[in-house]
């Protein structure tokens, strides 16, 4: 009796292991669960520069959040459409906090798509933790060229939506030459061949070094008449520039053409001319066309002048008018302001992320890289040269439509306000030199 009962027992034991073995095999051989897309945000949340990261952070959710709403992104390995998931890391505008941010969300986050990062300083320092792990960057700020043409660090994985330094620097450099020049000269009666005097004040970065080397490249292969008065450094995030402007102000300069952040460059303008009477045409970057720029300036604004390919208070006419409009709308409907030019940036940044995985069919980060690499996407809510998104083969390059405003104080408004006024496809006023301005030496 007790062999019939021990040989029942071991029989049962014996199937409910089939069972659970048969289980197993069904589990293993079943598809992949569905899951999300982590795309970490590399913006500075905290210290000198969280007002442009705040910008960028909620413009990305902006974008998340339209993906999302049209069902996420088709991933083919999958078979299904996941939502995107926004993982923020704050750089803490400094380079030790991006490599904890950057490290943070690649080792425990496990991100999909890397997007942001805005001072080329900062950037540079967690570069090598990303190409390490091979993890695609989309970096819409940094706009040092080095970020994706350095060779001491693999940038294979990096690709910069931002125009760099040269870019930008070349542009300015054309404008102060082909319409601030002219007008000095006009005005004041001067020769029509005079050169003008230009004073440089950069940010003792791979961002300001790039700006005053494309001024000085610029000026030497155009041949352009332009004299460089006085260059001069300072720290980032510095907020007290009126010793170094009355060593600017000495060299007696037409315009002084400024590579610095939004906390930097409203300062220095408001100290030139109500502390050092430096009465003079300011130029800035396209980093600082933002609101808070704007609100911060306030009348010392007025007269001077911004580089920008987006801006928070006009809109170029043409293919993107209508998708950067209905951005701007969306943005002030959720957090109750306008976007800036990195916020712009940033938001594109999403959707191409968000496109290469689609079109690459996998959450791999291999194949997604591969794919960033030779896709091409209608332009979204910026001008893009050739009226598309894509990026060069060699450097990693997004081509922009860029433009110069002049910024003017709104009576009705009782605010500052820009006008694009050049080049002349985009012309929206002409420049005027402000009648406080005072010219340099004859």
């Amino acid at each position: 009796m007790k062999k019939i009962v021990l040989g029942a027992l071991l029989a049962c034991i014996i199937c409910m292991v089939l069972i659970a073995g048969c289980t197993q095999m069904q589990t293993s051989s079943a598809p992949p669960a569905v899951k999300e897309a982590k795309i970490g945000v590399v913006a500075s949340l905290t210290g000198p520069a969280s007002a442009t990261g705040k910008d960028m952070w909620q413009s990305a959710m902006i974008a998340a959040d339209e993906i999302n709403a049209n069902g996420g992104v088709y991933v083919k390995d999958l078979g299904a459409k996941i939502p995107i998931v926004l993982v923020q890391g704050d750089d803490e505008s400094t380079r030790e906090g991006g490599q904890k941010a950057v490290s943070r969300m690649i080792s425990n986050d496990n991100v999909d798509v890397l997007v942001g990062g805005f001072s080329s300083a900062v950037t540079t320092a967690h570069q090598s933790i990303v190409a390490d792990n091979k993890v695609p960057y989309i970096i819409t700020g940094a706009s040092s060229p080095t970020i994706t043409r350095r060779t001491d660090v693999d940038t294979s994985y990096m690709y910069h939506f931002c125009p760099t330094t040269d870019d930008y620097g070349k542009q300015t450099t054309e404008f102060i030459s082909e319409v601030i020049r002219p007008a000095i000269n006009e005005k004041y009666g001067y020769s029509a061949d005079r050169p003008l005097r230009l004073a440089i004040v950069y940010q003792d970065s791979p961002y300001g070094k790039g700006v005053l080397s494309a001024v000085e490249a610029t000026i030497q292969r155009e041949g352009l008449p332009i004299q460089l008065v006085s260059n001069e450094s300072f720290k980032m995030g510095e907020t007290d520039f009126r010793t170094l402007l009355t060593s600017v102000k000495a060299t007696r300069p037409d315009a002084v053409y400024a590579a610095a952040f939004l906390n930097e460059q409203a300062p220095m303008i408001i100290q030139a001319r109500r502390d050092v009477g430096l009465d003079t045409i300011f130029l800035a970057v396209e980093c600082n066309d933002d609101p808070d720029y704007y609100s911060s300036l306030g009348q010392y604004g007025a007269g001077s002048v911004i580089e920008s390919h987006f801006s928070p208070y006009t809109v170029p006419g043409g293919s993107t008018a209508a998708a950067a409009t209905a951005f701007k709308e969306a943005y002030k409907s959720r957090w109750g302001g306008l976007p800036g030019m990195m916020g712009a940036t940033t938001y594109e940044g999403v959707y191409i992320a968000a496109n290469a995985i689609e079109q690459a069919g996998s959450l791999d980060k291999a194949r997604v890289q591969d794919t960033l690499g030779s896709m091409s996407i209608p332009e979204i809510i910026e001008t893009m040269q050739g009226g598309e998104i894509s990026f060069t083969e060699e450097a990693h390059e997004a081509q922009f439509t860029l433009y110069m405003e002049q910024l003017y104080w709104d009576d009705s408004l009782q605010a500052l306000r820009p006008k694009i006024v050049w080049p002349a496809g985009l012309k929206e006023a002409d420049f005027v030199l402000p009648d406080w301005y005072q010219p340099g030496s004859p």
